[in-house]
């Protein structure tokens, strides 16, 4: 696998500064920065086999985790490693994601990826058992955030691909994906858009007829993205896991009366969290409301936020109100009526896994930096923090271009424009703006005298002569400015190739891994492309991180 390295992709200040080892950003962890510190690894694993430490039943949780995946991610590897976190010396390397539509935007392909790999080093590492666990986000209630991806197609558009909502009386409300049923036309009409935005090839019709059969056996988003994930990584055994399992929720319960009863307690620790990165000067990536109760309450259909005032809790608009003693008991009861936010989700991931490492995007780092002292809180660590790895693919008619123009991969991401224009102002033989930019300023050292003199005759002749000045440069810039759209057009075919490096390698001015669905490359290339990523080993914990790989298909 040919690839090169690139050092230079813009991250938040924060993430930037961990994956540097900087001390401001890795001293909001317990265990530092795993690269090129080998003792991180076995200074956690001791922790984890601590029997003080708050943690759920490692035999209820595999019996969640086996009835999930036995309906979704029925692959004898996966299989293999839940049976495995039975026992008491097998750890796990945790991340997750929200459950998008196709799987969502490449970089959640690249979070299982580094799950996989991170795994596997770390196993090598510590002589015993580490399986990767993918945390699905079923209870994240932004649908529009997940309803969509994007593609690009062969006539150079940013194609988005969209999913409805089977429920019309859900339009609108805010209940979670794993509770939001699509039914049988939305993904008819979801696959004939994908289907008809990528070219045919000969891996197209295969993988097609796999997501139309994923299609009619799911009920929901999370159905389709934990069997889509399982068809791409359960052979690695990827472990899946939906954090709005009500079985999940029933083990979750303890930990829920805990974030309950002592809610002032962990607000004062997020307070000190965020005031310990503000003063090491980053800047909030979401600021928690210092009267909330960092937990989520589903109410008639929509999942709401909670807050508290004195001894009651309710959401913003008191469409809910309860004691909190009625709230602990809810959690007693009906823990399924209760769910975390980005805050108290890590704290629960840590009480039911045995959580080695968490795999985590740069704006994920940025908001677990707050979080160290609210784990010391509950009596926990903060486990070992890997940065997810990144990609850009490079396909072979965009290097071609790439290669035709002179450009380097740092020329298409920072200054692509820039080069673009200079290599246009190169093809113009005529010199058209040379001339022009000379024929204007020759008009305005003939123009600009006859004004002065025929104001000498009425001053008021001043004010005419400038404005019939700026009329006239205003006609010469129109001309000009046609002359040069005819110029272009003229490079209309070399002017798509450059529009093309652009749309591949950073569509709307973000990263390819953020904007595009690894469909648009496993209906082009197969899936083979993709083993051969998770085969290569681009971790290495025993030296220097590398951030962003260039991956030449």
């Amino acid at each position: 696998m040919r690839y090169e390295i690139y050092e230079k992709m813009k991250q938040p200040p924060f993430a930037r500064d961990f994956t540097r080892n900087s001390a401001s950003a890795a001293g909001r962890f317990d265990y530092g920065h795993p690269y090129g510190n080998a003792h991180v690894w076995k200074d956690r694993a001791d922790w984890l086999d601590r029997a003080d430490r708050p943690q759920a039943t490692r035999d209820a949780i595999a019996d969640v985790l086996l009835a999930f995946n036995r309906k979704h991610n029925d692959i004898p590897e996966a299989i293999r490693s839940i049976e495995r976190l039975r026992d008491p010396e097998t750890l796990a390397v945790a991340g997750g994601q929200q459950a998008g539509l196709f799987t969502g935007p490449m970089l959640v392909i690249y979070k299982a990826l580094t799950l996989i790999q991170t795994a596997k080093a770390a196993q090598e590492s510590l002589g015993r058992t580490v399986v990767p666990v993918f945390w699905i986000a079923g209870e994240d209630h932004d649908w529009d955030e997940v309803n969509h991806t994007y593609v690009l197609t062969s006539q150079l558009a940013v194609s988005k691909l969209l999913i409805g909502k089977t429920d019309t009386d859900l339009i609108g409300k805010r209940t979670s994906v794993s509770r939001t049923p699509v039914g049988g036309q939305e993904w008819a009409d979801a696959m004939a858009a994908l289907e008809s935005a990528l070219p045919d090839t000969e891996f197209k019709p295969h993988l097609i007829k796999q997501l139309q059969d994923i299609a009619g056996k799911s009920g929901t988003l999370v159905d389709a993205f934990a069997k889509t994930m399982s068809m791409l990584f359960g052979k690695y055994g990827l472990v899946l896991l939906d954090s709005d399992d009500d079985r999940l929720r029933e083990i979750e319960a303890p930990m829920f009366q805990e974030l309950i009863r002592h809610n002032e307690v962990l607000n004062s620790a997020i307070q000190t969290g965020q005031l310990s990165v503000t003063e090491s000067g980053y800047a909030l990536q979401a600021e928690a409301a210092k009267d909330g109760l960092q937990l989520f309450m589903f109410h008639d259909g929509e999942r709401k936020l909670l807050f508290k005032d004195g001894d009651r809790v309710s959401d913003r608009k008191s469409t809910v109100s309860l004691t909190m003693q009625e709230l602990i008991r809810l959690a007693e009861n009906e823990p399924s009526s209760l769910s975390n936010n980005a805050l108290t989700r890590p704290l629960m991931q840590e009480y039911l896994l045995p959580t080695l490492a968490t795999v985590l995007g740069p704006s994920e780092i940025a908001y677990w930096g707050v979080l160290k002292e609210s784990f010391h809180a509950f009596g926990m660590r903060t486990p070992v923090i890997v940065p997810r790895l990144e990609f850009t693919l490079l396909e072979g008619t965009v290097q071609k271009q790439m290669d035709k123009f002179g450009l380097t991969f740092e020329d298409a991401v920072e200054r692509l424009e820039q080069r673009r224009d200079d290599w246009l102002r190169e093809q113009d033989e005529l010199g058209l703006e040379a001339r022009f930019a000379q024929t204007k300023e020759a008009f305005r050292q003939l123009y600009a005298p006859l004004v002065e003199t025929v104001s000498e005759i009425n001053p008021g002749l001043r004010k005419l002569g400038e404005t019939n000045m700026g009329k006239i440069l205003e006609q010469i810039d129109f001309l000009e400015s046609r002359s040069l759209e005819a110029h272009k057009s003229q490079h209309e075919a070399a002017l798509r190739q450059w529009e093309r490096v652009r749309l591949s390698v950073a569509p709307g001015g973000k990263p390819q891994e953020r904007v595009y669905n690894v469909f648009q490359y496993a209906l082009k290339y197969g899936l083979p492309w993709l083993d051969g990523l998770i085969g290569h080993p681009f971790i290495d914990f025993s030296r220097e991180p590398r951030s962003h790989f260039v991956i030449y298909l």
